[in-house]
C-alpha cells in the first residue's frame, strides 16, 4: 500500500477545509452546485462534522505529505459504514492513493457494509468505486441539467 492514514485532530481542522476548497474547486465550476458541494462548505461544515461521535477523518499520506482527505462515519449501530468526502489534491490524482485509502479504512473497520455517493457524470469516480466493489443502487437523485448524484454500496 502506498498510502497510510492519519487521524485529523481539532487543530487540523482549517487544513482540511482549505484541502477541501482547493480539491473541490474544479468540481464546484464545473457544476455550478452550491448548496450542496463540498467546495463551498464553511468550516462550520467541517467542524460539526468532526464534534460527531461517529466521524473520523483521516489524512492520507503518501510521498512524505498530506495529498488528501477521507471523511469515515460509522454509527456503530449496525447502519452502513459511509465515505463521505473522499478527495486526492489535484497534484496527487492518478497515482492510486484514492484505492489505497479505500483499502486502508476497510482495514481499519472492515470490508463490509459501507456506502457512498457520487456525481453520476464523473465517471473516473464511478470507475473507482466499482473496481473497489461498490455496486450502484439503483438510487440517482436529479440536481440540475448539469448533475446527477448516484448511489453505491458495498457488501461481502
Amino acid at each position: 500500500m502506498k498510502v497510510s492514514l492519519r487521524q485529523a485532530e481539532r487543530e487540523d481542522l482549517p487544513t482540511i477545509w482549505e484541502m477541501q476548497i482547493e480539491a473541490f474547486r474544479d468540481l464546484l465550476e464545473t457544476y455550478q452546485d452550491y448548496d450542496i458541494s463540498p467546495g463551498a462548505e464553511n468550516i462550520d461544515k467541517i467542524v460539526a462534522r468532526f464534534e460527531q461521535p461517529w466521524t473520523t477523518y483521516y489524512f492520507i499520506e503518501a510521498e512524505g505529505a498530506d495529498v488528501g482527505v477521507i471523511r469515515i462515519v460509522d454509527k456503530k449501530d449496525g447502519s452502513r459504514k459511509r465515505i463521505s468526502p473522499l478527495w486526492i489534491m489535484k497534484e496527487y490524482r492518478g497515482r492510486g492513493y484514492a484505492q489505497d485509502a479505500i483499502l486502508a479504512v476497510e482495514e481499519i473497520y472492515g470490508a463490509d457494509h459501507w456506502c457512498l455517493d457520487t456525481i453520476l457524470q464523473e465517471k473516473g469516480n464511478l470507475h473507482l468505486y466499482e473496481k473497489m466493489g461498490y455496486h450502484q443502487t439503483g438510487r440517482v437523485d436529479h440536481i440540475s441539467d448539469r448533475m446527477d448524484i448516484v448511489y453505491y454500496e458495498k457488501d461481502y
